[in-house]
């Protein structure tokens, strides 16, 4: 998937060629070039930065002087290039692209994680990402110090409020779930939404085939007492609304798990620039 992607960017930025490099840079001139970090934050994307250049040019020499995972801040270098010159300025956009937005994500995720430290709970990504590189958006997610939650509609199971409305209700969403996954031989987890206390009981009421309840724009009071109400065993998940200044409230009524579709879907991405040395 990340060679497919690579090679649609590429395909998507240079076209019929690079008519700007074509026409001012000698085809046999070599240079060297490095990423320089202008702001604080977390780097991610060094992988797909090296496999951009592997695939568009073998002989590009990717020299890695950091890693991801590492807090930066402006003046760092993370890496240094070695090749065709031509080669380096067509990888250029895709290579900061990448590593910007990667960057950005990461640097978000390690800011919500710290707002938690201290507490139980798992903060996860979800499904908000940018179409075509959400790869790369659950990527940077952990590199960040958050967990992905399903990478995809494939892998699990969620019955949210559409789903429930659609099947007409939740005992016939459940009972459909149960009969499809036998009937397809499938082992996928199942998650449910639920979005008052009442409706949290009615689920609470009926068999227990989910492993997850999702608790959906609950306030930090109601979701502490509806917490009180599910068993031990099922895991629980908090959604809907929680924002930087609202989540360590949220974190500290013992939820297992809050979901933030900002830390991929609201990003500003990380300050770089990919610079020739002279």
């Amino acid at each position: 998937m990340l060679d497919e992607f690579i090679q649609n960017a590429l395909n998507e930025d240079i076209g019929s060629g690079d008519h700007s490099s074509l026409a001012c840079v000698p085809e046999d001139a070599r240079s060297e070039a490095f990423l320089l970090i202008k702001e604080e934050g977390i780097l991610a994307g060094m992988e797909v930065a090296k496999r951009i250049c592997q695939i568009y040019d073998a002989q590009i020499q990717f020299k890695q002087k950091l890693t991801d995972g590492t807090p930066v801040k402006s003046g760092d270098i993370a890496f240094t290039l070695e090749g065709s010159s031509r080669s380096i300025l067509a990888v250029e956009r895709l290579l900061l692209n990448c590593m910007q937005h990667m960057s950005g994500v990461a640097t978000q995720t390690a800011h919500y994680v710290k707002l938690i430290a201290g507490t139980n709970c798992t903060l996860l990504d979800t499904r908000k990402t940018t179409p075509g590189m959400r790869m790369l958006d659950k990527y940077a997610v952990k590199i960040g110090g958050g967990a992905n939650h399903r990478i995809g509609l494939y892998d699990m199971i969620m019955l949210k409020d559409n789903h429930i409305d659609y099947a007409g209700g939740l005992a016939a969403a459940l009972e459909r779930t149960k009969t499809y996954l036998a009937a397809n031989n499938l082992d996928l987890q199942v998650e449910v939404e639920v979005r008052s206390e009442a409706e949290l009981r009615e689920l609470l009421s009926l068999p227990q085939d989910y492993h997850r309840i999702m608790l959906d724009n609950f306030t930090p009071l109601a979701l502490k007492n509806a917490l009180q109400l599910i068993p031990k065993g099922i895991e629980t998940e908090a959604s809907g609304g929680i924002t930087a200044s609202t989540i360590r409230s949220y974190a500290e009524t013992g939820v297992q798990f809050i979901s933030v579709g900002a830390l991929t879907h609201s990003v500003k991405a990380l300050d770089m620039s990919l610079k020739a040395s002279l």
